[in-house]
């Protein structure tokens, strides 16, 4: 018999069902990386994440004959709703078995959560926030997720969403690159460096994780003006942006993030993250006892990178800036012997990127895609 529960938040044991479900389903998938416990425990928490502070959800686990066999979360940023003026409710943590009336169940109970809401449609898989990762793989199954920037899931997952009525909304795709055969163009280091010369633009580095931290409330007002017109930008609170900082501070080398400038004020970025996948498979997701000293040593062995969150202000993108975030990607991903480099999860409707990424040699190599359903 096939039951639909929904978790009492407060209580540590239902909490635990839910965080460790999903190892059960990718036990021996070398490409699935599991995801920090602690991080996903937190997003339980409605005393811990921000994202309550203004929205809600609920969580669902599927269970059949005493075993747990999906899961699955409901919910709702209002202040995603009211910037965009839509009624969206959103899906996310959604895992199953190989059997599509664990995945109707589960969808049922989010779409009676949404109507009971007064919410019109279901879209997903998306988080709490801007760094937990867009949508289900659809291609590149053969290809490790690159942290936990991005979902794993079985090729079996599309099947059983698009079965429920999921159309596709938007596509997330990753390039592929070889950092051997990034070189750009000698004229597009040149403009980077006039721009710097005159003043009009420069580069903030960092010498260690204080004084990154120190400027992170600059880094969320760049944030704030940079991704307006991107498919899930919404305005970050303060608390979010300091939460989201906070999170990357475990897994962040600061030499790998920079800041572009204008006057001090923080125009665009570049986040570069030492891919730490393997240390994340081995401790489970665990960083007790042992887990964060693996973590801290994968740093400085990978060979991989993953550049995700990359972004400058329109208005300055025809003034050098694109120049200069570019040749500073190839800085850091050679300046660091890195021989890989991931370029994370750029939306299919930041077109610019796109074609600026496919420009500098990269490779369309992982598709993720977001569906949503009227309901």
């Amino acid at each position: 018999m096939l039951k639909i529960e929904k978790i009492d938040t407060a209580n540590k044991a239902q909490v635990q069902r839910f965080v460790h479900l999903p190892f059960q389903f990718y036990t021996d998938t070398p490409q699935w990386v599991p995801p920090l416990l602690k991080d996903v425990t937190d997003m339980l928490n409605p005393n811990k994440h921000p994202f309550y502070e203004h929205s809600t959800g609920d969580f669902f686990i599927a269970v059949r004959d005493g075993k747990d066999v999906g899961r699955i979360a409901a919910l709702e940023n209002t202040r995603y709703n009211q910037y965009h003026g839509t009624k969206q409710a959103q899906f996310y943590f959604f895992e199953c078995e190989d059997n599509q009336e664990t995945a109707n169940a589960l969808f049922e109970a989010v779409f009676e959560w949404s109507r009971a809401r007064g919410l019109d449609t279901v879209i997903g898989p998306k988080g709490l926030g801007p760094l937990d990762g867009y949508g289900i793989v659809v291609e590149g199954f053969e290809h490790r997720q690159m942290m936990t920037m991005m979902n794993y899931n079985h090729p079996y997952i599309p099947r059983m969403v698009t079965n429920l009525g999921f159309e596709k909304e938007v596509d997330f795709v990753s390039c592929y690159m070889n950092t051997a055969e990034f070189n750009l163009p000698e004229r597009v280091h040149r403009i980077a460096e006039r721009v710097q010369q005159r003043g009009t633009l420069a580069v903030r580095r960092f010498k260690d994780k204080a004084d990154l931290v120190s400027y992170s409330p600059r880094i969320g007002q760049a944030y704030n003006k940079a991704f307006v017109n991107n498919w899930e930008y919404y305005p970050l609170t303060d608390r979010e942006i300091k939460f989201v900082v906070d999170n990357i501070m475990t897994i962040a080398d600061p030499r790998l993030i920079k800041i572009i400038t204008h006057n001090e004020d923080a125009v665009g970025f570049l986040f570069g993250f030492a891919d730490i996948s393997a240390a994340l498979q081995r401790n489970k997701g665990r960083l007790l006892p042992f887990g964060l000293i693996d973590l801290m040593l994968e740093m400085r062995r990978t060979k991989w990178v993953a550049l995700n969150g990359t972004g400058i202000l329109p208005e300055y993108q025809g003034r050098g800036g694109n120049a200069l975030m570019y040749s500073e990607m190839e800085k850091t991903v050679k300046e660091y012997h890195f021989e890989h480099a991931d370029m994370t999860q750029v939306a299919e409707t930041a077109v610019q990127m796109r074609s600026d990424l496919i420009n500098v040699g990269g490779k369309a190599y992982k598709n993720h895609r977001v569906f949503h359903r009227k309901i």
